[in-house]
């Protein structure tokens, strides 16, 4: 997976791909999609969610240029797996899910791969969720049709967000960075992603 799927597209940080070789991903799937637990594809993980494709993974946390010492928001928990590898390169992570069940099945999976350095909470990550701001970084593994503002709010100074930014059907990946009261934002690459569901961001079925 390292090799031919992330080297070979572009990823260089050396931090983000051996977090990718070091977390087993197969913990994160569910147990039918075990023998896909490496394809170069998102996978359903039950509650109309997905894990990300492994290459999204990487490049939104090569984005985020992490090195060792951050505080992560990690919006859209879903299997753990995104929260795993950002565990590997940051300091300490916080991940959000608005589903109970996830949530839980998360906390599971992150106890199984041995990360003692993220906690799991329930509730709406559009929002930035409860405590624990400012962050230095925030991954949003849902798509908004903006930049959600609480998300913004919560970076601290100099701090970076990666969000896939679009329609349901059509995204691109941002990159927010913040300077002082500065905001700059960049799209990089087209992605597709679930819907980020929440006050700051889709509504409900909308």
């Amino acid at each position: 997976m390292v090799d031919r799927q992330l080297r070979r597209r572009g990823i260089v940080d050396e931090r983000v791909l051996a977090a990718m070789a070091e977390v087993p991903r197969e913990l994160f799937v569910p147990p039918a999609f075990a023998a896909r637990a490496y394809d170069d594809a998102a996978l359903p993980i039950g509650h109309g969610q997905t894990i990300s494709q492994p290459y999204m993974v990487a490049l939104m946390c090569e984005l985020l240029r992490l090195h060792g010492d951050e505080t992560v928001l990690d919006v859209g928990t879903g299997s753990g797996y995104a929260a795993a590898v950002l565990a590997r390169v940051a300091r300490w992570v916080v991940s959000i899910e608005r589903v109970p069940e996830l949530a839980a099945q998360a906390e599971d999976a992150l106890a199984a791969a041995g990360v003692g350095n993220a906690i799991v909470v329930v509730g709406d990550g559009s929002t930035g969720g409860p405590g624990h701001a400012p962050y230095d970084a925030i991954a949003v593994a849902a798509a908004s049709p903006v930049v959600p503002d609480g998300l913004v709010r919560r970076l601290a100074p100099g701090g970076r967000l990666v969000i896939p930014v679009g329609s349901r059907q059509d995204q691109s990946l941002a990159l927010v960075e913040r300077q002082g009261d500065e905001i700059a934002v960049r799209r990089t690459v087209a992605c597709r992603f679930v819907p980020l569901l929440g006050a700051g961001a889709f509504e409900g079925g909308d």
